[in-house]
């Protein structure tokens, strides 16, 4: 093969030796390339070790995470200290070790106006354990504003709350045995103070009072249902009926509205008056059949002829 070589001419023989050696350097820079490349593929002892301090920074981490979770992690130990369940905020009472549904509870009751006014309210918070009550007790602290004072006045008696399941009311104080009040002069207020009123009732009276015009007797509190006669003890009537009915200038709607009137007796009182003009005196109503004698003893009291 090589003589063949010797057949070409000077020019080509040169050409062919230098693509040879052009070959053959490529072959060897390609050769040179993968065994570089090889080489830096593997790790090096310094690689090595920076996998293996991530690694056991990550293993470290992991301990630590268990041991701070909860099933790992000691109780809390909660310091107490003295406070005004009226005063104080959620991160106080939190810091107390109550729960937030505690909290809330009790937040929601000093919205509704209630107060704590001895340490023993403060059981009555619904949610509250005995235990937590128990531990809490001795550090409860009442501002004296807030405080119980035995007053002069009729109102002596603590107040105190119930509860249903989700939140507490406030009970309202009743009056001492004794106590006397005017029962045309009562808002519902004072008739809430009297034992075996309550909100319902008290509304009850105030509007048949407005009805009849004022009471002119303390028996009259018996024309409204529920009403006992053990109430009648707590009221008086220092003052007159405050509003009459005009019989000769009412309409048959107001003469009607009156509890001791009705359709019947409105209707006879304003064909009189549309036939014979003004009534002068309860006693021309006797004439009508429509009254009877309990009917005009009733009614006197509220009767105006003018």
């Amino acid at each position: 093969m090589w003589k063949h070589f010797f057949y070409f001419s000077k020019a080509d023989r040169r050409a062919i030796v230098m693509l040879l050696a052009v070959l053959i350097l490529l072959v060897c820079g390609n050769l040179w390339l993968k065994e570089k490349q090889g080489k830096a593929l593997l790790p090096s002892a310094t690689d090595n070790e920076s996998v293996d301090s991530f690694l056991a920074n990550v293993r470290k981490k992991e301990r630590l995470h268990r041991r701070s979770s909860p099933m790992h992690s000691s109780p809390t130990v909660t310091v107490l200290f003295p406070f005004d369940p009226n005063t104080a905020d959620s991160t106080t009472l939190s810091d107390l070790g109550l729960s937030d549904f505690v909290i809330s509870n009790i937040l929601k009751y000093r919205a509704k106006g209630g107060i704590f006014r001895t340490p023993e309210a403060f059981r009555r918070i619904y949610g509250l354990t005995s235990e937590q009550y128990e531990a809490l007790h001795p550090y409860v602290r009442i501002g004296i504003h807030n405080r119980l004072r035995r007053q002069d006045t009729a109102m002596s008696r603590p107040a105190t709350v119930f509860r249903d399941s989700t939140t507490l009311y406030p009970v309202t104080v009743k009056y001492v045995e004794g106590t006397v009040i005017d029962l045309n002069m009562a808002d519902t207020v004072m008739l809430k103070h009297i034992p075996g009123i309550g909100s319902g009732l008290a509304r009850m009276i105030v509007a048949y009072r407005n009805r009849l015009g004022g009471f002119h007797a303390v028996s009259q509190l018996q024309e409204i249902p529920y009403i006992d006669t053990l109430v009648n003890r707590w009221f008086r009537i220092t003052t007159p009926p405050f509003r009459k009915l005009r019989v000769n200038h009412s309409s048959l709607d107001r003469l009607r509205s009156h509890p001791y009137m009705d359709f019947y007796k409105a209707k006879a009182i304003i064909e009189y008056r549309r036939k014979r003009g003004n009534l002068k005196d309860i006693a021309q109503l006797s004439l009508f059949e429509e009254f009877s004698e309990e009917d005009l003893k009733r009614l006197m009291p509220y009767l105006s002829f003018e």
